[in-house]
């Protein structure tokens, strides 16, 4: 069949209105990208060919392909009341695997959102705006006025687009040939009167016979939602041994001191202990200040449970955020065949995130408080310097304090370490300032009177991320002076800081003692003021290509035009990334000091920078085997190529066939096979270090001698019969530095696979307005690239005792676990198929129906999410990911899906949408999983029940004023986010990247057109 440009016209929309498009997707089918299409203006009809859907270079009338595509087009935007489409593409099925948003605080807080297409990470959607690539994969700088729609391709793209396009493309196609102006105005705030939303935008657009221009700005901005508003994260949750606690951090505002290791403690100030004497098995695990000025034994208690800090209430459910765009778009006819275009988009985000105040951990960081400092009452050296062997002597008491006439005397090898929280100097704060730009440029057109066309462009994108740190102290000489070696000065009664212990000569000029034991204190909140700073980061991405492209009909078969389309990619990019001098870490293992900075633990990082190149060339070959006989409607095959050379990764040849064919007019059956490969990418290359405090269970804890002489890497200086509390102190966490390879000088490798879909398209000629589909899809991955997670690393190791893994675990003299190095690193193989199933019917109008009703739905099935860390090892470890919540992959339910029905009569229409999330297991009851879902020794799993969000919105269009009103609830009934507890997330006790946190959520918004 052929088409001229205005029957095209009429064959898309009425694919819109027969139902193919559902209220946030389309079902099996996809609109055009018609970048490729050349607009030449004359009188006469042309015969254009120019369908380009995505997932494919070959231009076809063809609306239904081998190609699985969901289509969000512009109205089913504004249905869902979205002034950004990250929350929007997120919600859909194909999504899984806790991908990032805007409501991720902790480890978050960029105000950016990214898909997970078929939970393969967000490094493997390759996300296009109108067809070309763009630097940033954050789904919320594309502003949501100028898109015409969002094609989301659902099986893999590797060899049509290249590297990063496993789990499949998303696609945003831009409007064209817009005339006119609209202002958009949107208010929303949630039914607890927060996360108030604030948007307006405006566009303009002329058309004429020489070409055309799109421009416009937008703006919005969300207020936070703080953890303390909501009840199912206002406290810090724990799991211990299958029951809720809330506790929170052993960073405690009141001193905490860690005294008792791995012998009776001669410090306990609690039960039966005068001077020197103890009662064997009541000594402290550790001690909490209870008052006073912490300079005395008197002012402390054993600490347990019931003391620890609630870090939650001040940290964010939804970040704040404030964006604004500008964009142009525009082509202008040079010639009858060739036309010249532009695109350009800006971005400024500015977001922050906000978490309780700096914890401090002399053993993390890097502090030793001296055992002479005027104000330590236990006579120990806490932190680094408090590894030294102390010989200590006692008589065994009974549990009256009578005398035992025994004396023990025994050498302790512990290291005393010291926590606190620095309350007094305010909540720390993440600000970043994101700016982005991109901009496209190029030449297209056709070659004489042929059906061949061709296109030339060069793309430009810049990122640019500018990171404030708010609330941490400097941990400098002049801090580490304030709590060493002091005494009061024998002359003027001061108290001075000396570097001889008792030698006031060795006095340090201009140094303060500090009573680190007592940092509530006015005074002592005054001097730690002195030592707070601001630090300031910045981390850089350019992206430069050229690509250059043909397509048209190379030959004509019986069954029609066999179609190829080659091209050739150059791309360049380079990225950089600057830290504040105080932050930079210490990377002398020699150094006491190794792996920590002059800041907290959590603000070390390494400035890196680096770079690559990659060349490419592609060709695609459409071939139309049979068509109109019985049977074989029609049977096409397309073949594909693409060749990649990486100046750091290698070159590869990766191919694919795609088979259509249709028995019958009203049914398709589709299938693709195609190689998958993926090059290490910039940020999986040189991301420089920043510190996390990711969930944590050592798996050393209580070892035998000959046990830990077997997993002598994983269990390095951990002595025997260790148990929770000695090795992790009370805590289900540890500290991360999460890295790209470089900066651990890892080998970082590509990965490769195989990627199959299989499919039905049904039609049904009799029954006009529906549409059903289904498609089996399997992805597999060997060399998988990922940022290792912090109990991967530690399982791995402890299954392979010669695991290069081992490298990452960095241990105290005393076993517990200092730091664990979180690179990017090739880990293993993956495997996952489901199926996907989605219907739509256009219901005929009947007199007894009032209006036009459209109902659809859409849904996943999660068959396998199988991880092999080390496979081919007997001792490596499998995860079986689906259906199930893991600490190192997030969420992965068996079954996601939504559901909607939409309605029109004259001005008014309405729509109702529901978002169905499966349940889950979290932890799992396996053992060689290694995953447990609790912060105790003991393995337990527990059950995360399905939930469902609805979404309600009616429209009225004033067509005297072209103005349109819309009016939404969102999460109708209210619906609270299941709990998971700290033990497993750090973010509300909830898997903030899955489930809502906002609530009831209220929306309004006028459009007018001039």
């Amino acid at each position: 069949m052929r088409l001229d440009r205005n029957e095209l016209s009429k064959a898309v929309r009425m694919a819109l209105s027969m139902g193919a498009v559902a209220a946030v997707g389309a079902v099996g089918t996809a609109y055009a990208q018609d970048q490729n299409a050349t607009q030449t203006q004359n009188n006469q009809p042309q015969t254009l060919q120019t369908i380009v859907v995505t997932g494919s270079h070959i231009r076809r009338v063809d609306l239904e392909t081998a190609n699985p595509v969901v289509t969000v087009d512009a109205a089913q935007i504004q249905k869902a009341g979205a002034v950004t489409v990250g929350d929007l593409i997120q919600q859909l099925p194909a999504v899984t695997g806790s991908p990032q948003n805007t409501r991720v605080n902790n480890a978050g807080g960029t105000g950016g959102t990214f898909a997970n297409l078929r939970g393969l990470g967000t490094g493997r959607t390759l996300v296009l705006v109108d067809g070309h690539r763009v630097l940033d994969n954050d789904l919320n700088k594309v502003p949501v006025e100028m898109i015409e729609r969002v094609e989301v391709l659902t099986d893999g793209g590797a060899v049509t687009y290249g590297s990063d396009a496993i789990g499949g493309v998303i696609n945003f196609i831009l409007k064209k040939n817009y005339q006119g102006a609209q202002v958009t105005l949107d208010y929303g705030i949630s039914d607890h009167d927060d996360a108030e939303r604030k948007g307006a935008s405006f566009i303009f657009g002329q058309t004429s016979d020489k070409g055309s221009i799109l421009a416009g700005v937008d703006y919005n901005k969300y207020a936070p939602i703080f953890a303390g508003n909501r009840k199912f994260s206002k406290d810090a949750l724990y799991l211990y041994y299958g029951n809720v606690y809330a506790f929170g951090s052993s960073r405690t505002p009141q001193a905490h001191p860690y005294t008792k290791a791995f012998s009776p403690d001669p410090l306990d100030p609690d039960k039966n202990t005068t001077g020197s004497t103890y009662a064997p098995g009541t000594a402290c695990s550790s001690e909490i200040a209870t008052g006073g000025t912490g300079t005395s034994l008197s002012d402390y208690k054993c600490y347990t449970g019931a003391d620890a800090y609630n870090y939650q209430v001040l940290n964010y459910d939804l970040t704040p955020q404030e964006r604004a765009n500008a964009f142009f778009k525009g082509d202008y006819q040079l010639t009858d065949n060739v036309q010249a275009y532009v695109e350009y988009f800006h971005n400024k985000t500015t977001s922050s995130y906000a978490i309780a105040p700096i914890p401090f951990d002399a053993n993390s960081d890097g502090i030793t408080i001296s055992k002479n400092s005027i104000y330590n009452p236990f006579g120990v050296d806490f932190g680094p310097g408090g590894n030294n062997p102390t010989t200590f002597t006692a008589d065994r008491v009974d549990a009256n304090g009578n005398s035992l006439g025994i004396t023990d005397t025994w050498t302790d090898n512990a290291l005393y370490n010291y926590r606190t929280r620095f309350t007094s100097v305010g909540q720390r704060k993440g600000e970043y300032s994101t700016v982005a730009d991109q901009g496209i440029i190029g030449l297209r057109g056709g070659i004489g009177q042929t059906s061949w066309q061709w296109d030339f462009n060069y793309n430009y994108g810049h990122n640019s991320v500018d990171t404030k740190l708010v609330g941490d102290p400097v941990y400098n000489q002049a801090f580490k002076n304030a709590v060493g070696p002091s005494m009061i000065d024998p002359t003027t009664g001061a108290p001075i800081c000396v570097t001889t212990p008792g030698d006031a000569t060795t006095v340090i000029s201009g140094c303060t003692p500090l009573n680190i034991f007592n940092q509530a204190d006015p005074t002592v909140a005054q001097q730690l003021d002195a030592y707070l700073a601001t630090f300031f980061f910045n981390s850089m991405t350019v992206q430069r290509s050229y690509n250059a492209s043909v397509n048209g009909t190379l030959a004509t078969l019986p069954a029609g035009d066999m179609q190829l389309a080659v091209g050739a990619d150059y791309r360049k990019l380079y990225a950089h990334s600057q830290v504040d001098y105080l932050s930079i870490i210490n990377t002398d293992p020699t150094s006491p000091a190794f792996g920590t900075c002059s800041a907290p633990q959590s603000a070390c990082s390494s400035g890196l920078r680096g770079g690559y190149d990659v060349k490419e060339a592609y060709a695609e070959l459409f071939i139309p085997i049979v068509k109109d006989v019985p049977f074989l409607k029609s049977l096409n095959v397309t073949l594909g190529d693409r060749y990649s050379k990486y100046s750091l990764a290698g070159s590869t040849n990766n191919v694919k066939i795609a088979l259509e064919w249709r028995p019958i007019d009203d049914l398709l059956l589709r299938g693709t096979v195609q190689n998958v490969f993926r090059a290490p990418t910039l940020g999986q290359l040189f991301t420089s270090p920043t510190g996390n405090a990711p969930a944590f269970n050592d798996p050393c804890i209580g070892l035998s001698s000959t046990e830990i002489a077997a997993h002598s890497n994983a269990c390095q200086n951990v002595p025997p019969n260790a148990t929770f509390q000695q090795l992790q102190g009370g805590l289900s966490q540890t500290t991360g530095v999460v890295s790209g390879s470089a900066f651990t000088g890892y080998p970082l490798k590509p990965e490769f696979g195989k990627s199959f879909d299989w499919g039905v398209v049904y039609d049904p000629h009799f029954i006009p307005g529906l549409s059903v589909s289904a498609d089996l899809w399997r992805v597999y991955l060997n060399n998988t690239i990922t940022t290792i997670g912090a109990q991967t690393a530690a399982n791995v190791c402890f299954s392979n005792n010669s695991s290069p893994f081992c490298g990452f675990l960095h241990r105290f003299p005393n076993g517990q676990m200092h730091y664990v190095d979180q690179p990017t690193v090739n880990l293993g193989r993956l495997d996952t198929r489901g199926v996907d199933m989605q219907a739509s019917y256009r219901i005929p109008q009947m007199s007894w129906l009032p209006g036009q009703f459209t109902a659809w739905v859409q849904g996943t099935y999660l068959a396998e999410y199988t991880n092999v860390t080390v496979p081919g090892d007997p001792n490596g470890q499998v995860a079986h990911v689906a259906g199930h919540y893991y600490k190192d992959y997030g969420s992965y339910p068996r079954v996601r899906g939504q559901a909607g029905l939409n309605w029109n009569m004259g001005p008014w229409e309405a729509s109702w949408r529901a978002q169905y999330i499966g349940h889950e297991q979290v932890g799992s009851w396996n053992p060689a999983e290694n995953e447990n879902g609790e912060s105790g020794a003991q393995l337990y799993s527990f059950r995360v029940p399905s939930i469902v969000y609805n979404y309600l919105e009616v429209g009225y269009n004033i067509e005297p004023l072209n103005t349109k009103l819309q009016f939404g609830v969102d999460n109708v009934f209210d619906k609270q986010p299941p709990i998971f507890t700290q033990s497993n997330v750090l973010n509300g006790d909830t898997d903030v990247n899955t489930y809502d946190t906002i609530g009831r959520f209220y929306w309004a918004r006028a459009t007018i057109k001039f």
